[in-house]
């Protein structure tokens, strides 16, 4: 099984899992253009196709901030129940369309309340159009498990009612936290009382950590905070002074060795100047060091991507194979926000024989 073997129809089939992916930055062109048509929202253009390339070109600038002001449309769009109801059940179904198996989707719901939702009817709303779509999805025989992870923007007031909200709907298909927003300037620290929170009420959190910011951004994530995944951590090769000999420093030791996942998306790092190439980006070596690397998209519809065009990437690029694309899989799965038992079914009855069905 050699990447010479895989071509992007082949990998298309595979079965696939993403914990970092969202929802805000997936929705489809069309249905962008539409919402905004329904709430008087002005687009760059009205195009589906001229609005899908405006949206990769303005996140190419290689600026975190500037990436993440591209959200500025889409939000707009999901001020209502209308628009949330329609974006969660699509989100499923693109997702199912692309062999996702299991999906974690992640959103802040404080930036959804706009229009008069407050943030508890803005989770409630969103769970109703993800079971629809999954409902819609195992019904056309593409099942897929997706889970909810609630954010706090970091750099706002509201985090500890997001956790709040975490705790409340963890029965209810939420299945984890987060913090997101721009990482520089807004350490993870500022939230412990909201993690300590959490881990008091057994809620898994990941956060996003290693990417604008550097390896006090990681120390504090995991360290301080207590973070089971790093969303993103590409940053932590920053404590592996030669990737070649692979001599780990003690931060990157720890994250390793006690199978930290780090939640890698290498198309949107390449926007955001966290990565220079697919080539060179640093998942392929974490991976062969044996970090818990996982493969993730990230924002869609910003990265003009999907989890089929990530694969297919990593083995035109970087050389990977399929023993790798099956690696990051499980990986996944090992360290999704689900119970151990549903983990291990994923794996051993979808995953691994999907591979093998596959080839």
């Amino acid at each position: 099984m050699t990447a010479t073997r895989v071509d992007a129809a082949s990998i298309r089939r595979l079965p696939k899992a993403v914990l970092h992916d969202h929802l805000d930055g997936g929705l489809r062109p069309a249905t962008l253009v539409e919402l905004a048509a329904e709430v008087g929202h002005t687009l760059p253009t009205t195009d589906p196709d001229e609005l899908a390339a405006w949206y990769v070109e303005a996140a190419n600038s290689g600026d975190l901030v500037r990436y993440i002001a591209t959200f500025e449309h889409t939000l707009a769009v999901l001020q209502t129940r209308a628009g949330l109801l329609r974006a969660a059940e699509e989100y499923v179904l693109d997702l199912a369309a692309d062999g996702v198996v299991y999906g974690e989707v992640r959103y802040a719901p404080e930036l959804n309340t706009a229009g008069g939702l407050a943030m508890a009817e803005v989770v409630e709303i969103v769970q109703e159009g993800l079971a629809a779509g999954m409902a819609k999805a195992a019904a056309a025989g593409t099942p897929v498990r997706v889970g909810t992870l609630l954010c706090g923007m970091r750099m706002f007031d509201r985090v500890r009612e997001a956790a709040d909200l975490a705790v409340a709907f963890r029965d209810a298909g939420v299945v984890g936290f987060d913090i997101a927003g721009a990482e520089d300037g807004f350490p993870p620290a500022d939230h412990l009382a909201a993690f300590e929170h959490l881990r008091r009420e057994s809620v898994p959190f990941t956060i996003h950590a290693g990417e604008a910011h550097g390896l006090p951004s990681v120390h504090q994530a995991v360290q301080v905070c207590g973070a089971q995944r790093i969303g993103h951590g590409v940053r932590i090769t920053e404590d592996i002074p030669d990737l070649a000999s692979g001599k780990l420093g003690r931060l990157a030791g720890w994250v390793r060795d006690r199978r930290i996942a780090l939640e890698m998306c290498p198309t949107s790092n390449l926007q955001t100047g966290a990565a220079v190439s697919i080539a060179e980006h640093p998942i392929t070596a974490l991976k062969d060091l044996g970090f818990r690397v996982t493969l993730n998209t990230d924002n869609r519809l910003v990265s003009g991507t999907t989890m089929t065009r990530e694969m297919t990437l990593l083995v035109e690029e970087a050389g990977w194979t399929v023993e790798d694309l099956r690696t990051v899989t499980v990986n996944a799965l090992k360290s999704a926000f689900i119970p151990f038992d549903e983990r291990r079914a994923l794996i051993e009855d979808v995953v691994l024989p999907g591979y093998e069905a596959a080839l």
